[in-house]
């Protein structure tokens, strides 16, 4: 799958939002490092340049209340089909779930 997002601007992204997360839940870059374990100058490192280790990232993620919403993101799509045949087959055995004629 192509995107049109590169792997930096990504990261600067997420940081920026995980930035705008914290100050919305009233948090002090001190007070994320202290309950979150991070250090400081981690969190620092995080916020300005996007980069952190995925250890450090988690934890900052469960303080903020998204580690599930991470979790979440990374899970395979369900895939019904594995070929045009099943398509077809589930497109014939469909059954109408309303009527068409009034």
């Amino acid at each position: 799958m192509t995107s049109l997002i590169t792997p930096t601007k990504a990261r600067l992204k997420i940081a920026q939002n995980m930035r705008d997360l914290r100050l919305e839940k009233g948090l002090t870059q001190e007070g994320l490092s202290m309950r979150s374990g991070v250090s400081l100058s981690s969190l620092r490192k995080f916020e300005q340049k996007g980069a952190i280790s995925l250890e450090s990232f988690l934890k900052l993620a469960m303080v903020l209340g998204n580690l599930e919403k991470f979790i979440k993101a990374t899970e395979p799509l369900e895939n019904k089909f594995s070929s045009i045949d099943d398509v077809l087959k589930n497109k014939e055995n469909k059954k109408p779930e309303r009527g068409w004629r009034k």
